[in-house]
């Protein structure tokens, strides 16, 4: 069984949708750089997560010879 299949699937209502919704138009120019700082630094964080991820994954399967 993959681990993907014990994760509940992502809801519709969550961070992500309720931020993708946002109305930027309101946004001065100042806030839209503040924005993208604070995006991207939780894409970099989001990146790191992953890597780990992946790393210990690699790890468990080379440890259980998949």
């Amino acid at each position: 069984m993959d681990m993907d299949d014990l994760m509940p699937p992502p809801r519709k209502d969550g961070a992500l949708a309720q931020l993708l919704a946002e109305d930027l138009d309101r946004l001065s120019l100042t806030e839209l750089d503040a924005r993208i700082a604070a995006l991207e630094g939780e894409v970099a964080r989001t990146r790191a997560k992953r890597a780990g991820a992946t790393a210990f994954r690699s790890a468990a399967d080379s440890l259980f010879k998949r």
